[in-house]
């Protein structure tokens, strides 16, 4: 977490989190820590800090449920890639499919071993 805070993060940024030990390290980079600790049950969804949190994440639930019908725990990580790609290429829709063909065309062929490994190892 601390890698991921210095790259990501600018220096002062407030970063607000359910109190998870690990997001202390954003501390370490020159960033403000505020936990919210809700406790989970209905009530934890009304904070107002978290309505977008809460609002992608259901939108991600929806869109790869919708999608794949029989999920695999051991594939998560590339249906939540996949749905990264659109998301983040969703303001200029007519550059995703030349793009898709584009790197289609210069990916080598990948087992399936390693395509189950996903993001999780590297």
């Amino acid at each position: 977490m601390l890698k991921w805070s210095r790259n990501q993060l600018a220096p002062g940024s407030t970063v607000y989190s359910d109190g998870l030990a690990c997001f202390r390290a954003v501390t370490a980079a020159d960033c403000q820590h505020i936990p919210i600790v809700t406790g989970g049950g209905p009530d934890s969804v009304k904070h107002e800090e978290f309505t977008w949190v809460n609002t992608m994440i259901g939108n991600v639930k929806n869109a790869v449920t919708g999608v794949y019908h029989a999920m695999q725990h051991k594939h998560l990580p590339r249906y939540l890639a996949e749905y990264c790609y659109r998301f983040n290429r969703r303001f200029a829709l007519e550059t995703l499919l030349p793009r898709l063909g584009w790197a289609a065309a210069r990916t080598p062929p990948m087992p399936y071993q390693l395509l189950k490994m996903a993001e999780v190892y590297g």
